[in-house]
């Protein structure tokens, strides 16, 4: 079953279908909130959250093209994070704006020569404000006004977060390197 298929069928409440979109995309999902909470049983919570706003909600989603469905559950769940993080909150990590040097092009280098299993626990390792910031600019694309407008910062806040991020990234990298040659 395509993917249009599959959420016409979900729209109509076909029980087979709302089993075949969790089993596509639960493992993901699970995978995403564990990226911004890094807390397994947590992640799990939020999945059983998310799922139920899904099969709430599939009557709004709209086909859009090839990914369309898993792009509208990816921001479903990524709101679910946001909203743990912020209930706990995790999300005021005060960060004093200065001059930052650009770490882009020196993370982007450094990402090939690691395994992305020691990558993926370098990045729970951040700061939860620094992960957010990171996972939403990265693994979801969202610009630094988006993020600024969904965690009530400023932008360049978003940006120094993200910065931050990639220094501590880089760091952690280069002593994996170091431990590993």
């Amino acid at each position: 079953m395509n993917e249009p298929e599959l959420a016409d069928k979900c729209k109509q409440g076909d029980n087979l279908a709302l089993r075949r979109l969790y089993e596509l995309y639960a493992e993901r999902m699970l995978t995403l909130c564990l990226r911004y909470t890094n807390d397994i049983d947590v992640a799990h919570d939020m999945l059983h959250d998310g799922f139920l706003k899904v099969y709430s909600a599939i009557s709004a989603f709209t086909y859009k093209g090839e990914g369309s469905l898993r792009a509208w559950l990816s921001k479903i769940f990524t709101n679910i994070s946001l909203e743990y993080l912020r209930k706990k909150d995790l999300l005021k990590t005060a960060v004093p704006l200065e001059n930052m040097e650009d770490t882009s092009g020196e993370l982007e280098e450094e990402l090939e020569l690691i395994p992305m299993d020691i990558l993926m626990g370098f990045v729970l390792e951040l700061p939860p404000g620094y992960r957010t910031v990171f996972n939403l600019y990265v693994f979801e694309e969202w610009s630094h006004k988006e993020i600024a407008e969904k965690m009530n910062i400023n932008e360049k806040s978003s940006a120094s977060q993200l910065n931050r991020a990639k220094k501590q990234l880089v760091r952690r990298i280069n002593e994996y390197k170091k431990n590993h040659s």
